[in-house]
């Protein structure tokens, strides 16, 4: 008759299977938050263009940009002094926000063109690095 052994897990075999998945979260882990990252700036970038396509729209049926004080809302929402306005320009029935909740940006007439549309990233604050670069139309 054979017998069987039942024995299970040590408590060392347990640590060490424990001490290889921490090495692997811990190596594997940052990079990819840092992917996660460079798709929010990935996005950021799309969006843009997408608001810059529906700006131009805007402009050849208005003959100009929306100001600022209109904002992208003029995109999405007819101002009753306007005529000629073939809206909405966007395909959802809101302005899109940044990747990170915060609203674009918008100036016209802009600095660096007939408007300036852009992100201040994850930190809502001009300049910063990674997850908190600016993210424009401009450049």
């Amino acid at each position: 008759m054979m017998k069987k052994n039942n024995r299970g897990f040590s408590l060392i075999e347990l640590l060490v299977v424990l001490a290889i998945l921490a090495l692997l979260v811990g190596l594997v882990g940052p990079r990819v938050m840092k992917q996660l990252g460079g798709a929010k700036a990935d996005t950021a970038v799309l969006q843009i263009a997408d608001l810059q396509a529906s700006l131009d729209i805007y402009y050849l049926d208005m003959g100009v940009y929306p100001t600022s004080a209109q904002g992208l809302n003029a995109l999405i929402e007819k101002s009753a002094d306007l005529s000629g306005w073939n809206g909405p320009y966007l395909k959802k029935k809101k302005v899109p926000v940044d990747p990170w909740g915060h609203a674009y940006h918008y100036v016209s007439p802009g600095k660096y063109g007939d408007y300036d549309l852009y992100s201040l990233g994850a930190d809502n604050q001009q300049g910063g690095s990674g997850d908190d670069q600016d993210i424009n139309s401009w450049e």
